[in-house]
């Protein structure tokens, strides 16, 4: 059957306060006398919740419950063969669970019961922390005896000097940001943060005040020149921009404008690949802007421009003074690209190129039939070319993409490709790499792909173009630059010469 337990005379031994069984008559934990403590008073008023008056045995206590006994400095714990002098019991609210002897359990908070530290020396009470006006003040004189030691900080205390005023507000609050000292302005002329927008950048690419690694100059590039203009990315897969470009005009002998577009791709399976896309394009560009003022025909120009930018990027390839003897066959790796070009002049368009870059030709009244006037030196135009498949057989095929001519010390026989034509109508000159024509391959799609006002704004032309190859996945560097062809007013009929 079940045992009935009546609730002991103690909740806690006055000694130790451990929790006595029913009907002892010693603690057995500390063996103090129980039969020593008084008999609780027969009434027991009804404590209304507010701050007591400050005492000089002790600190008041703000809180819900009633104040935690006084205990005087000197007190000692009680030892077995010494017994303390009685103390009176505080009598705790029931709780609703009980304990493994089915005894209900007190109610406290840690901060209800005084204490001793090993010293025997009462530990300090801390009264709860509040966020308002309405707390106590603590008497100086009645903070505990502990020595030389501080005493606790409350926030409540109006006396502390941790506390700037009643209100109990924290005096090492984080600074406004608002009213915080900006950091200082990199000097003019200083490459600044991205990210932070203050911090100098060092040599090795990262922001001095913050530590974010700077984007490369060449992740993404713009330029405009009159009439013609140019964008190129990184893409969203590789690592670094290995594409280039160059944009320039120029004028000929007779005051005519010139107008020129290169555009470089790096081959990814070569060493260094964007500094050969960027010798190719430097060089080529200045090979045409010294010739076609002497009157050099512009189809002649191209073809010196395209050797040229050969040589460039051959000589990358050279060991430089003092290279080690174990890389004495670094050129069977050699730096490699290719390039593609178009110059405007004299109502000629002429274009030129080595590698899978491609110039394409999109009429601004889009009723007339867009045209791509390059033919690649890749596996699947030479699979086209000999009739072994048909053009979307070819491209199907994963050796597709593989080139058949590029600028480089181990390529082959260098062959030039140089076309001119003459338009017959107004139009626009797409000169791409690879990265934006994979999105974008023949003719048709690549209009689809031009806004209608690319011929009156040439740099928002490219950047959509650009961004219309990120948003097909990106996967390859992507360099566009386009060309608005102006059709002069003598112009009639149009011609077309290959070589």
């Amino acid at each position: 059957m079940s045992e009935s337990h009546q609730q002991p005379a103690l909740a806690r031994c006055p000694g130790c306060e451990e929790p006595p069984a029913s009907g002892d008559l010693f603690c057995g934990a500390c063996g103090y006398d129980l039969s020593a403590v008084p008999a609780r008073p027969d009434d027991r008023p009804t404590m209304a919740i507010t701050v007591p008056p400050a005492a000089p045995s002790a600190p008041a206590v703000s809180g819900t419950g009633p104040p935690a006994p006084a205990v005087p400095p000197s007190a000692a714990p009680p030892v077995p063969d010494a017994p303390a002098p009685p103390v009176a019991a505080v009598q705790w609210p029931a709780a609703s669970e009980t304990d493994s002897s089915d005894v209900p359990a007190p109610v406290h908070r840690a901060t209800d019961l005084p204490g001793t530290d090993s010293g025997g020396k009462p530990l300090p009470t801390t009264p709860p922390v509040r966020h308002d006006d309405r707390a106590a003040a603590v008497p100086a004189a009645a903070e505990p005896a502990t020595g030389n030691a501080d005493p606790p900080y409350s926030p409540d205390s109006s006396n502390s000097s941790n506390s700037p005023n009643s209100s109990g507000d924290f005096a090492l609050a984080a600074p406004d940001p608002r009213t915080a000292e900006p950091t200082p302005t990199p000097a003019a002329g200083t490459r600044v943060c991205v990210a932070c927008r203050s911090g100098r950048v060092d040599p090795d690419g990262y922001c001095e005040n913050c530590g974010h690694a700077q984007p490369r100059e060449r992740d993404h590039m713009e330029q405009e020149l009159g009439s013609v203009a140019a964008v190129s990315d990184r893409g969203l897969r590789h690592h670094r921009n290995e594409d280039s470009f160059a944009v320039s005009s120029t004028a000929l002998p007779d005051g005519s404008p010139a107008v020129v577009a290169i555009v470089c791709d790096g081959v990814s399976s070569a060493s260094r690949p964007d500094e050969a896309s960027a010798a190719a394009a430097v060089a080529a560009n200045e090979a045409l802007l010294e010739s076609l003022p002497r009157g050099t025909h512009p189809q002649q120009a191209m073809h010196e421009a395209i050797v040229a930018a050969s040589e460039a990027v051959n000589v990358l390839a050279q060991d430089p003074p003092g290279a080690a003897e174990h890389e004495a066959h670094r050129h069977q790796n050699a730096p490699a690209c290719t390039l593609v070009g178009a110059i405007m002049a004299g109502g000629l368009l002429v274009v030129g190129w080595v590698g899978d870059s491609r110039v394409y030709w999109v009429p601004e009244d889009r009723t007339g039939p867009p045209a791509r006037l390059t033919e690649d030196d890749s596996w699947a135009a030479q699979m086209v070319a000999a009739g072994l498949m048909n053009e979307a057989e070819a491209y199907a095929d994963k050796r597709a993409h593989a080139i058949t001519g590029w600028l480089g010390a181990d390529s082959y026989e260098l062959e030039p490709h140089t076309a001119s034509f003459k338009p017959d109508r107004p139009g626009l000159v797409v000169v791409c790499t690879d990265g934006l024509w994979n999105y974008a391959e023949s003719a048709e799609e690549m209009a689809a792909a031009v806004p209608p006002e690319a011929h009156l704004r040439p740099l928002h032309g490219a950047q959509v173009l650009v961004g219309h190859a990120l948003d097909g996945g990106g996967h390859d560097n992507v360099t566009v630059a386009l060309l608005p062809f102006t059709l002069e007013q003598q112009g009639a009929g149009s011609a077309c010469t290959t070589v």
